[in-house]
């Protein structure tokens, strides 16, 4: 979840991470016993017990399948329709609906304390452990000491080692047996050490934070962490909507937002519940004019905060109106889209046409979305950002 630095979630992570100093970026790759000697002077000096240092770094291995996940990941290219049919079981439904009611409670006083919904909690919940159940089997000490170590991202990952020692010293990780996902991430919504000794609450009363085992901490510092990030409370997040085949597409996309008022006046219908016309949107087309369509408000934002994947966020917080009781979406009759060797002739070819698409890696990127958008416009077709065979031949 939180500040994700694996995927398919997110990729947001560096935007609150603490720098390392020069110095420590250097000791990268060097020798890693060293290297664990200069983490615990730094962890000392900011307070740490060495004892606590001792007991987390003692064992601390470098795991190879580590650092090969970290090399090899990439975000989600399955196109919304068949991402979100395959996340959205019946069974993430159902067990949606019990886990909310089950733990109703808890929830409650979420809201009431944050500010957050339960259904925006539970989809997360799903999408990132399926409810407690696969949370990550790599040792949180090992894996965090192996890419603070690495010279790829160790600006990212040694303050989160440091984290580690301070949740030993609390008492709330064993470095031992405390396992999660690759790159660090612990417990049913899965976050970095740094935001559980941040954001982490004690929810059941037990006089600690243990995201692993308890529903009800997971929960509640699920809400303290999205509540950090901006989420107005009351406000909605998505809701799916009807589009006139006249609209103007150039004028659809993240970052391009009306009133709700405005779009209704154009002709943009709610399937379900009212808009909420004071506020600003962004009307969202994620597989084109002829698939589903949505509004995205204000608190949209928060899960791009989350996890900057547009099919993954989009999911999530379609999802999430779907345990708050919207229907199932009109998946309409989108346009064929690109095979992968095709979006990465499509990006070579807008890169070469001036246009920043970012890396060629075949992903359907804000960067790329936004110059096929371009594209469609100086080519005459519906500016509605979905890449298409006809528009590769056009290029």
């Amino acid at each position: 979840m939180s500040r994700r630095l694996s995927a398919p979630a997110a990729l947001a992570a560096t935007l609150l991470l603490t720098p390392v100093p020069a110095a420590h970026a250097q000791e990268c790759g060097g020798d890693f016993r060293q290297f664990l000697a200069g983490v615990k002077q730094e962890a000392v000096a900011k307070g740490l017990s060495p004892q606590a240092a001792d007991r987390t770094l003692a064992n601390a291995q470098i795991d190879r399948k580590v650092l090969s996940r970290d090399r090899a990941q990439g975000v989600f290219k399955m196109p919304f329709l068949d991402f979100s049919k395959r996340v959205i079981s019946g069974y993430r439904m159902k067990n949606g609906a019990a886990n909310m009611q089950k733990y109703g409670a808890i929830f409650d006083r979420t809201e009431r304390e944050y500010g957050i919904p339960a259904p925006v909690i539970t989809a997360f919940w799903a999408l990132e452990t399926d409810y407690g159940a696969v949370q990550g089997d790599f040792n949180t000490v090992n894996a965090l000491a192996s890419l603070a170590h690495d010279c790829r991202r160790p600006e990212l990952f040694r303050p989160q080692l440091i984290a580690a020692i301070e949740m030993v010293q609390h008492g709330d990780l064993d470095p031992q047996r405390t396992t999660g996902a690759w790159a660090g991430e612990i417990g049913m919504v899965q976050m970095l050490p740094e935001d559980i000794i941040k954001y982490g609450k004690d929810g059941d009363g037990d006089g600690h934070v243990y995201l692993k085992q308890s529903a009800e901490d997971a929960i509640l510092t699920a809400g303290a962490f999205i509540h950090s990030l901006g989420w107005r409370a009351g406000e909605p997040w998505l809701q799916e909507v009807i589009v006139p085949q006249d609209l103007n597409w150039a004028e659809t996309g993240l970052g391009k937002t009306k009133s709700g008022s405005d779009w209704a006046a154009l002709g943009v219908a709610p399937r379900s519940g009212q808009i909420s016309g004071d506020l600003q949107a962004s009307l969202l087309l994620p597989q084109g004019r002829k698939g589903p369509a949505f509004l995205a408000y204000p608190n949209y934002e928060i899960y791009l905060e989350w996890n900057q994947s547009f099919i993954y966020t989009t999911t999530a917080a379609y999802f999430a109106t779907r345990l708050a009781g919207a229907p199932v979406y009109n998946q309409g009759n989108p346009d064929p889209g690109l095979s992968d060797p095709q979006m990465k002739q499509l990006q070579t070819k807008l890169q070469a046409m001036g246009y920043d698409v970012g890396k060629i890696d075949g992903i359907l990127g804000a960067g790329t979305r936004n110059a096929v958008q371009q594209v469609q416009q100086q080519l005459g077709m519906p500016a509605d950002a979905w890449p298409t065979p006809d528009l590769l031949n056009r290029l």
